[in-house]
């Protein structure tokens, strides 16, 4: 079978890697990959974010599915475009791809439909905005850009200057998120412990993930600016439960049904993410696609064939398709460029690839092969680091053994990815 595979990211190179271990004979092509994706299959230099390309690219192979992995060419309408061509794509329609692409439509969703959420107000005009701050007096705030900001378009703010200083960055001159930051939501800020809950869906059946955890902070203790995400592990042992049950049923489920009845069906992955309050779980908000990094540690837990699950969701039979996990535990690490989230260099040489425990994984994200073959950095997040163990400890230290073991100039990450605090339990 045919497969074209959107996207260069850690992520994709994980979907890749799992669509290859399918008994289906599989020709993937990947536009526009990394370095790591060229041993699965043909690499196309194709933005990910170029829709016309693509298109043209899945018609003159006969693609025979294609698989989207990040969210800004479904926000850009990708999976429309194919299908007006009868190519069948893994991935939510561009209106329904706004329940990531805008805050603001995610948001007014979750109210209409009583989908437990923060309270938030959403403004376009920055006076308005900085007026309801003032009137909120001390209390900590979270400002959101309404469209997409590659993970970084959340400020938490626990002062009203800090609330204030964010809407200048996004509605000022400044506009560091452009169009994506001309609308802002202002929300209550939550206060509990998060949690990401990923599903399959084909717009009526929902076969959940596992549970699992990412990182989204720069630094140790969650301290620094927001990333694009550090690390994750799964499954959560600190998850009871009912907070599970809840999640799926109240937000997950909920949120498929609430875009059907509004005549915007959901296909694809849906990300809902979460805040376990000392209320109950609430959703912080949604994403229309996997998470990275936390694919990088669901994908291997995955013991059936991703590609059957792909083809069940676009042909609207996820009811019958066998979805099966492992109960071993997952912990990836986020190598990362010096610098990153803010200002970095690239084009150093990645040394001791070949160094690394059998059954550990490397995911790249931020990389290239240079002309003489040489494996260098090319982005902010290098690469992500996967162990698998029966328990969270053992997955944790097999892959900060491997980590050490990797090099490059710069290279920076954290060091507590599902550390032992983790295993509190919330009451």
């Amino acid at each position: 079978m045919k497969v074209l595979l959107v996207g260069s990211g850690a992520r994709e190179h994980a979907i890749g890697w799992k669509l290859q271990q399918s008994p289906k004979p599989t020709d993937l092509i990947v536009a526009p990959g990394n370095a790591g994706m060229r041993t699965l299959g043909e690499t196309v230099d194709i933005a990910a974010s170029d829709v016309d390309g693509m298109v043209a690219l899945a018609k003159e192979r006969r693609v025979e599915l294609v698989v989207v992995g990040p969210e800004d060419p479904l926000a850009r309408g990708l999976v429309d475009r194919l299908s007006a061509e009868g190519i069948p794509a893994f991935g939510p329609t561009q209106t329904a791809a706004q329940i990531e692409s805008s805050k603001a439509f995610s948001k007014d969703l979750m109210l209409r439909h009583g989908i437990p959420t923060a309270d938030a107000r959403t403004f376009s005009n920055r006076t308005d905005a900085r007026n309801y701050i003032e009137s909120m007096g001390e209390r900590p705030v979270v400002v959101k850009a309404d469209g997409l900001a590659a993970g970084k378009g959340v400020f938490m703010c626990d002062t009203r200057e800090e609330a204030l200083a964010a809407i200048e960055q996004m509605m000022g001159e400044a506009a560091i998120f452009g169009k994506s930051g001309g609308t802002v939501v202002i929300e209550e800020r939550l206060s509990g412990r998060e949690v990401s809950a990923m599903a399959f869906t084909d717009g009526l059946t929902v076969a959940p993930l596992p549970f699992s955890c990412d990182y989204k902070r720069v630094r140790d203790g969650d301290d620094g600016p927001n990333t694009g995400g550090m690390g994750a592990y799964s499954p959560p042992p600190w998850l009871d439960e009912t907070h599970e049950v809840f999640i799926n049923e109240r937000i997950t489920e909920a949120a498929v049904t609430a875009m059907r009845e509004e005549g915007t069906p959901y296909r694809g992955a849906l990300y809902p993410g979460c805040m376990v309050t000392a209320e109950g779980p609430k959703t912080i908000e949604f994403n229309c696609r996997l998470g990275d990094p936390e694919a990088q540690v669901l994908l291997p837990r995955l013991k059936s064939d991703f590609l059957e699950i792909c083809l069940a969701v676009v042909n609207g039979r996820l009811s019958e398709a066998e979805i099966e996990w492992s109960t071993d535990a997952a912990v990836g690490v986020v190598m990362a460029s010096g610098g990153y989230p803010g200002d970095y260099s690239t084009g150093y040489p990645i040394a001791g690839l070949d160094t690394l425990e059998e059954d550990v994984l490397v995911f790249h994200a931020g990389t290239k092969v240079e002309d003489e073959g040489r494996v260098v950095t090319n982005g902010g997040r290098v690469l992500t680091v996967v162990a698998s163990g029966a328990s969270l400890a053992e997955a944790r230290a097999k892959a900060y053994r491997n980590v050490q073991r990797i090099h490059f100039t710069q290279a920076q990450y954290r060091r507590d990815i599902a550390a032992p605090s983790e295993n509190a339990r919330v009451e």
